[in-house]
């Protein structure tokens, strides 16, 4: 009997953390099911795909990181792509679909995706199933599932029409491929206020969409039979929104929240509570869809050969080594959160050169205390000095599987854990299905199945996802689950390094760097019984607890040693200063945002020193807190840059104190700004003549998810009120300016 053709198509990914290879490697490992073989490749890795010679479908999943900028390991691609002189038909043989990742917490959502897409439209390549916007925002899944649900049978209709248009039976367009194919046709909701196609609807919906949904919203509808002949999912205009158990999805809403379960007469009533580890129905009675069982593909061994420990980050390329010189708490001690400001000396490195507005990672390790519970869990305390093996599996059924780039060869147990493995990572579901098999008790298999189901998505989230739950904390909640230490390889992603702002100038201070942070608190929850700190800044607030200096305290001259980070420079050509003085600029950063502020104004106040004849554009500082004299952080220093003119108007609100004054005047209205939003809102007039009369530039910093979306919310109610536009112009107007580099983001989650 002749084996049978398994007819082919092509993966390609671009991934800055892991979850786009993820995806990829998933799709990859499903096309067996569907009769199908599937190449995959990372778009760096352009020696082993020729996209000018692809005659088979080429299937793209891609994140967006930073400032909506590619992943490094796209960067090329895209940049290949970009070029000017490919012609219009250049990718005219090519049909391919796109999944992009993104964030609608920050701007330029699901940007490298939106890129790619159409990019390669305008250079003749052409769609066989329609482009999926996922929002880390709300939760991938409301559209990953669904797009990947409907990605099979499009990809069999696009092999066919392929295959017939090379057999010269057909010349129909690509978009009325496979239509006598009976096939599901998902629905995906589309609220894209950014895209043509929705304009209409995101007018009539403007009133009622959720913050979340500003830029992109994606329901999760499932996939149902239609006597539709269209294989690929469809974004409706007409029904924009998300259906209700996605909503309730979306909004974090459990389907298995307290309820009072009643029974017979006669028969008392028992309150029934959901958590973590117990679900209710109809989610505990409900037939489960359970993806698919990741294929294993390590061997891991542990070999008692002598290893030198390793106490510093192991990758080398552009590390700097250096120590803390000082260290000062910016908030007094009764504040909601303590602000401390770290001063690096960099003077032994001259290579570590910054401007105001860069950011650097630090490079910190996991906590001992988890690392020791992970080793205890998986009964390895003894061989923690003993050095990891690891290798490929022979038998592995997993598509591209490679020995993650991030496990060195000659390392040992413990420093695995401390260095390489992000233990605080989320864990994803397919790390939950793949526990569910090394899970003895059969109720908590049961629970591990329900939150990687489908069904059990908004338990998911409430519980794992939206707490920030860890392998660890997971561990602790399911005591009968004993991974392999090859499992947790397989599925932790690399640890990464955590970005701050540099809050100072290199004019002001030679030899020096200054950065500050918030010390994190994750609260106690359902699934984490005691609370705990930030991982780096946990990390470094222990780290400079002896050379801490306290507010109205002096630094002891007798300190002892300096600690000293792992530190990289992360340059951004973006959020700078103007290079030409005379533009005015908008600064608006409460809280630690201020940061990078600090920089631009010591920068500006040595400018105009050394060039005291020349012309400088007005300066306005934007800065929230919550009280005036709690966290009102470098009160003293902005102040003395309002008095020698460097700063131009200094705006300030304070959320919990009753009556605030003005630093500049007393307030005209009796009701006084809490949020650096409503001082925006009223100083419109001179904040839209900046930007729309004079091409002056708008930075914000700070907090994505509340600050940032209000303040643009703000921004655009301010552009619509002064130029009389609707909304919708007036957000193309705001989006002009983000394309023009003059408004400008450095927000985190």
């Amino acid at each position: 009997m002749p084996c049978e053709v398994k007819h082919r198509f092509l993966v390609l990914y671009g991934s800055q953390k892991g979850q786009a290879q993820s995806i990829a490697e998933g799709i990859a490992d499903e096309a067996g099911e569907h009769g199908l073989v599937a190449d995959i490749c990372c778009l760096n890795e352009n020696h082993k795909y020729n996209l000018e010679k692809e005659n088979s479908p080429v299937v793209f999943v891609v994140s967006t990181t930073g400032d909506g900028e590619p992943p490094d390991n796209a960067l090329q691609f895209v940049k290949r792509i970009k070029k000017k002189t490919l012609p219009s038909d250049h990718y005219k043989h090519l049909c391919y679909a796109l999944l992009a990742l993104g964030d609608t917490n920050y701007a330029n959502f699901c940007n490298c995706g939106k890129t790619i897409d159409h990019r390669l439209q305008e250079v003749g390549a052409k769609h066989f199933y329609a482009t999926g916007h996922a929002d880390d925002g709300v939760g991938l899944e409301l559209v990953v599932d669904p797009w990947l649900a409907g990605l099979w049978e499009a990809i069999k209709g696009a092999l066919s029409k392929m295959a017939s248009d090379r057999e010269g039976h057909s010349n129909t367009d690509l978009t009325n491929s496979a239509a006598n194919l009976s096939s599901p046709d998902i629905k995906l909701n589309l609220l894209s206020l950014a895209d043509d196609q929705n304009c209409e609807s995101a007018r009539a919906s403007e009133e009622a969409a959720d913050s979340k949904s500003t830029f992109a919203a994606l329901s999760s509808a499932s996939v149902t039979q239609t006597t539709a002949s269209d294989p690929r999912p469809t974004f409706s205009a007409e029904d924009i929104g998300l259906d209700s158990q996605s909503a309730d999805i979306a909004a974090g809403v459990s389907k298995s929240t307290p309820e009072t379960q009643t029974g017979d007469v006669g028969v008392s009533h028992a309150v029934l509570e959901a958590s973590l580890t117990c679900s209710l129905p109809p989610l505990s009675e409900s037939s489960l869809n359970v993806p698919a069982l990741p294929p294993p593909y390590l061997d891991v061994s542990l070999q008692e050969d002598a290893v030198e420990e390793v106490n510093a980050p192991l990758n080398k390329e552009a590390l700097h080594e250096v120590p803390i010189s000082r260290a000062v708490q910016l908030t007094r001690g009764d504040s909601v959160k303590t602000a401390l400001l770290l001063e690096l000396d960099i003077a032994a490195h001259p290579t570590l050169t910054f401007q105001p507005g860069d950011s650097f990672d630090v490079f910190c390790p996991n906590r001992a205390s988890e690392v020791g519970e992970m080793l205890r869990r998986m009964g390895l305390q003894d061989q923690r000095n003993h050095r990891v093996q690891v290798s490929l599996r022979k038998d592995t059924k997993k598509k591209g599987a490679q020995v993650p780039s991030y496990v060195p060869q000659n390392i040992t147990l413990q420093c695995l854990l401390i260095r390489c493995l992000e233990i605080r990572s989320v864990p994803k579901k397919a790390f939950l299905r793949a526990l569910v098999e090394v899970t003895g008790d059969g109720v908590q298999r049961r629970r591990l199945q329900e939150l990687s189901s489908k069904q059990g998505a908004a338990d998911y989230n409430l519980y794992v996802r939206d707490p920030s739950l860890s392998v660890v904390d997971l561990l602790a909640a399911f005591p009968s689950c004993s991974p392999p230490l090859s499992l947790l390889i397989e599925h932790l992603p690399k640890l990464q390094p955590r970005p701050y702002s540099a809050a100072s100038s290199s004019l002001r201070h030679p030899g020096k760097l200054h950065f500050v942070f918030n010390a994190v608190e994750f609260p106690a929850c359902s699934g984490r019984p005691a609370g705990r700190k930030g991982l780096c800044t946990g990390w470094l607030s222990e780290l400079i607890n002896p050379i801490l200096v306290y507010p109205g305290r002096t630094q002891s001259s007798d300190s002892p040693g300096l600690p000293k980070i792992p530190v990289s420079l992360r340059p951004n050509c973006s959020f700078r200063p103007p290079a030409d003085p005379s533009v005015p600029f908008i600064m608006v950063g409460p809280g630690t945002g201020v940061a990078p502020f600090i920089g631009f104004l010591q920068q500006r106040e040595k400018e105009r020193e050394e060039s005291p004849e020349a012309a400088f554009g007005e300066t306005w500082l934007f800065f929230g807190c919550r009280h005036k004299d709690r966290d009102f952080l470098f009160r003293e220093e902005l102040e003395g840059f309002l008095s020698s003119g460097t700063l131009s108007h200094l705006k300030v609100c304070f959320s919990r104190d009753d009556q605030v004054e003005e630093e500049e005047e007393a307030p005209t209205s009796p009701a006084a700004p809490r949020y650096v939003q409503h001082n925006l809102l009223l100083n419109s007039q001179h904040i839209t003549d900046i930007l729309l009369k004079q091409n002056g530039c708008l930075y914000v910093c700070g907090d994505a998810k509340n600050m940032a979306k209000d303040v643009n919310d703000s921004l655009m109610e301010m552009i619509r009120a002064e130029l009389q536009l609707d909304q919708l112009d007036a957000m193309k107007r705001l989006a002009g300016l983000r394309e023009e580099k003059r408004y400008l983001q450095d927000i985190w989650g």
